[in-house]
């Protein structure tokens, strides 16, 4: 039988979709210029994992029953030394499970892990660091100057995905730190590191080591200019945990946020200061947020919102100027730009504030990036603070979603909202009116109210601003018909 040949295909880098020929634009996720030729050899005989490690044959230990309670079922969690990491995993590092951490270069991804290595081994865990990126005395150096020397953790430069299994089998540490996987190569295949086949390949092959050898696998993963990770989305769907490492690099705020885990709630957020020492755990965010607030600012307003599990205040400021183009800006950071469309033509539409003539811009303070439909109120009342030149009462906290008709919805844990308000010392809480069911066994403290709002106009009169009247020369922005 004549020997099988290896043949060459288009592999999309984005999307990982295959094509006999060069494309321009990729079909499948509509990238350009992203395909590269690839040799692709022989399909090799084994794929995946399996946990029968030895013969051919089947066993009974291969399945299993629900009323049955082996030990493998019972879940065991290692600290890491840092609150908001082990917080945002789900209450630590799961045995046997794979992580994935994405993050923009230099923002800390390193310093993260090696950190936390440092707490594992102080809590009696084995680390196996391995970098594609440093030589040893590279990440020896950073280790000693974040203060850590333990024993318990190896340092490795390796590239080579059979010499890093090869490591891990000899040492068998508890922990494996694989920095980054875009470096990692398989010599079988004609793929250069870093491409789809690689990366797909060699996080199949960590898959396995960390679940048939109960060793948690932890991947560095490189970010492209969208901030998406690099690599095939396969790779994603694969790992038990997906974190995101972002925060300005102008700033020294870090924010660590779980974009998918298996072992605990999505969207947890873990907030971190870089220092000259290495990252610092925030136990409290919500005061490092408001802690620059002006007292006496028009266009401000406080949102409470909730970041998985974590009730967060953070500030909302709007800025309204007058503008003399036909299309005025709209900027938002922090929030969704779209939504800032819909909440200026509401204001435009139900209060006749003639927004469609300003430029507005919109900023989330500290870098925070808001998905919480909540902050619709937040925004809405620092828009009218901005367009009336009226201050908003430092001590008032807004949260609840506006609609299309001006109406103000009910949002999720509402009560976990006005306790971290109350907490900090908020005195007002300006809330939508159907929440009011889910705080009848609220206790505040002394002097505090909560003002329930149904639509956009109460939530006018509630800032101690009147109705403005439509100017009589202008414009009719509606047509009768």
């Amino acid at each position: 039988m004549a020997k099988s040949k290896s043949k060459s295909v288009y592999v999309c880098q984005n999307c990982g979709a295959q094509r006999p020929r060069w494309e321009g634009r990729c079909t499948d996720c509509g990238a350009w210029n992203t395909f590269v030729e690839e040799t692709v050899a022989a399909e090799p005989k084994t794929r995946g994992w399996s946990t029968q490690t030895g013969g051919g044959g089947l066993s009974a230990n291969m399945t299993m029953t629900l009323d049955q309670s082996p030990g493998e079922l019972s879940l065991e969690r290692w600290s890491s030394g840092f609150g908001e990491l082990d917080r945002v995993l789900g209450g630590g590092l799961a045995k046997g499970s794979f992580v994935l951490l994405g993050g923009a270069p230099g923002i800390g991804k390193s310093t993260l892990l090696l950190q936390m290595a440092g707490g594992l081994a102080d809590q009696g865990s084995s680390v196996l660091y391995v970098s594609g990126e440093e030589s040893i005395a590279q990440t020896g150096h950073r280790a000693h100057r974040l203060g850590i020397r333990h024993p318990r953790i190896r340092l490795s430069a390796e590239s080579n995905l059979n010499q890093i299994l090869d490591l891990t089998r000899l040492h068998k540490p508890q922990v494996l730190v694989v920095d980054s996987i875009q470096t990692v190569f398989l010599p079988d295949l004609q793929a250069a590191p870093g491409s789809v086949s690689q990366v797909r390949e060699c996080a199949g092959q960590l898959l396995g080591l960390a679940k048939q050898e109960h060793i948690t696998v932890i991947l560095v993963g490189h970010v492209t200019k969208e901030g998406s990770i690099a690599g095939p989305k396969v790779l994603e769907h694969m790992v038990d945990s997906v974190l995101s490492f972002d925060g300005d690099p102008s700033t020294n705020f870090r924010l660590l946020r779980s974009v998918k885990n298996r072992f605990g709630p999505a969207n947890e957020l873990g907030v971190f200061r870089m220092v000259s020492s290495g990252l610092e755990e925030v136990t409290n965010p919500s005061e490092l947020f408001l802690e620059e607030r002006a007292e006496h600012a028009m266009g401000s307003a406080v949102f409470s919102s909730m970041e998985g599990t974590r009730p967060l205040l953070c500030e909302v400021q709007a800025l309204t100027v007058s503008s003399p183009m036909a299309n005025p800006r709209r900027t938002a950071l922090g929030i969704d730009v779209n939504r800032l469309h819909l909440l200026a033509a509401v204001l435009d539409r139900h209060l006749e504030l003639r927004l469609f003539q300003n430029d507005i811009f919109i900023n989330v303070v500290g870098g925070l990036r808001l998905e919480d439909t909540a902050v619709d109120l937040a925004v809405t009342a620092a828009l009218l603070s901005s367009d009336g030149r009226q201050e908003i009462d430092p001590k008032t906290c807004f949260f609840g979603e506006v609609g299309l008709t001006g109406e103000v919805r009910g949002v999720s844990f509402a009560d976990v909202r006005v306790r971290e308000a109350d907490k900090l010392g908020f005195t007002r809480f300006v809330i939508p009116a159907s929440n009011r069911k889910h705080l009848a066994d609220l206790k505040l403290t002394k002097g505090k109210e909560i003002v329930y709002v149904k639509n956009v106009r109460e939530l006018q009169r509630s800032l101690g601003r009147p109705a403005s009247p439509r100017p009589s020369g202008a414009r009719r922005q509606d047509m009768d018909f």
